[in-house]
């Protein structure tokens, strides 16, 4: 199906992006878009169905970086999920639950405004199943980017949840294989320690692998032509992680002039960037720690990480670093409906402006993901990965909350519906930063 949208105010996603009022823009029955231009000179194809958007915001679907699809954000214990996690693995009618529950986590990425989702860590391989799933036609989704089951060291953060334990380097390339082989898009590393697997206060992001494991891990995904992304919480780890040549630090901490330069040209040679995470830290800061399932140390330990995870994204942006935004759904609060609240923080705790927010959360995304040419902005050429809402992102970024309809390659949805989690919801609101 070909599609014609008229009278509608386009954000295009690109770095200098104001709304442009009664344009078109065309969808071809490819799913690619056709034509952008002014609603007065501009017509579809004989056939195509006009949707007339009345002078809504029409901009690229939201990219959503840093993403697991096996849990919900209702708070769980780190125990008890790992727990969960092995009877789901262990057998077959387990992990067709996990498939549905993957699935129902991407589309509701979808419904909410979300047209790209990279999955960074989710057991049993599958969400590699799910993405090959949407790409065959079988259900609507997203655009996935999957590292089906990461690579941890023992004791490391991710084991028995969504990582692999390697005790040696051999077996941390035969991970990266395993991945390769499973035909996964990227490599998931887990260099440190998280808030939860911190056992001293004032101690988050303690490196647990060795750095010539991280070495060994990243020169097998490279020598195979898959990036790596590293989930990193201190100093330490994400010069580790740079220095092995990871392509993107997820997370991070506090940087200094030299890891700067390493984030420039590290290990490999290459350029790395950052992944913001604000969304999992902010809630340990402003919850008690039984709302959360941690303990007062983990909570101690979440100001930590929260503060480096800031800190990190202001000085790469002044530093010229690519900086991109992630949710990290599945998370104690972290749903799979609030990216928007991620593109918000960006904005009102990191300091970026609503016109950088937005982009970041589009096109910069997309260019750090890979996908600059194929999604990210309203171009000809492009994936139609579109979203529609009533009010201005650019006056306000949580007009991002109500999206009235998304289209992912061309596959439009004129009336998404999120499922929420309402007592999630409130406690969230109750601490959204305001606007100045």
């Amino acid at each position: 199906m070909a599609y014609v949208f008229t009278h509608a105010t386009v954000l295009d996603g690109t770095e200098g992006m104001e709304p442009r009022p009664d344009m078109t823009v065309v969808v071809d029955d490819g799913g690619r878009i056709d034509k952008v231009g002014p609603a007065a000179t501009t017509v579809g194809p004989m056939g195509a169905l006009e949707v007339d958007l009345a002078g809504a915001f029409l901009m690229p679907g939201l990219i959503n970086a840093h993403v697991h699809l096996c849990g919900t954000g209702k708070p769980m214990s780190a125990g008890g999920a790992g727990d969960l996690i092995d009877k789901v693995t262990g057998n077959p009618i387990g992990m067709w639950a996990l498939r549905r529950m993957i699935r129902s986590h991407a589309q509701a990425q979808l419904a909410s405004g979300v047209t790209t989702v990279r999955s960074v860590g989710d057991p049993g391989f599958a969400d590699v199943d799910v993405r090959d799933a949407v790409n065959a036609g079988k259900f609507p989704g997203p655009r996935l980017l999957t590292s089906g089951t990461g690579v941890t060291v023992p004791g490391g953060h991710g084991a028995g949840l969504f990582a692999h334990v390697a005790k040696s380097l051999e077996e941390a390339r035969e991970i990266v294989r395993t991945c390769f082989a499973h035909n996964c898009d990227l490599v998931k590393l887990f260099i440190t320690g998280g808030v939860f697997d911190a056992e001293v206060e004032g101690e988050p992001g303690v490196l647990r692998m060795p750095p010539d494991v991280a070495r060994a891990a990243v020169e097998e995904a490279h020598k195979l032509g898959m990036p790596v992304a590293a989930h990193i919480e201190s100093a330490e780890g994400v010069r580790v992680g740079l220095e092995a040549g990871v392509d993107t630090i997820e997370h991070g901490a506090a940087l200094d002039e030299g890891l700067i330069a390493l984030f420039k040209e590290n290990g490999a040679g290459r350029a790395s960037s950052l992944t913001c995470t604000v969304s999992p830290a902010l809630p340990f800061v402003e919850l008690s720690p039984e709302k959360t399932k941690s303990t007062e140390v983990q909570k101690a330990n979440g100001r930590i990480v929260y503060e480096g995870i800031v800190r990190a994204a202001q000085q790469a942006l002044a530093a010229g670093i690519p900086v991109g935004l992630g949710t990290d759904s599945s998370c104690p609060y972290i749903t799979h409906y609030d990216m928007w609240r991620e593109v918000v923080y960006f904005e009102r705790l990191v300091g970026a402006s609503r016109q950088r927010a937005l982009h970041t959360a589009t096109l910069g995304n997309a260019r750090i993901l890979g996908l600059g040419d194929e999604t990210g902005s309203v171009e000809e050429g492009k994936a139609a990965d579109l979203i529609v809402t009533p009010e201005n992102p650019l006056d306000n970024l949580e007009a991002l909350r109500t999206v009235t309809m998304v289209m992912a390659r061309g596959a439009l949805d004129e009336h998404p519906r999120v499922k929420h989690i309402p007592e999630l919801d409130a406690e969230l609101d109750d601490f959204l930063p305001q606007s100045e």
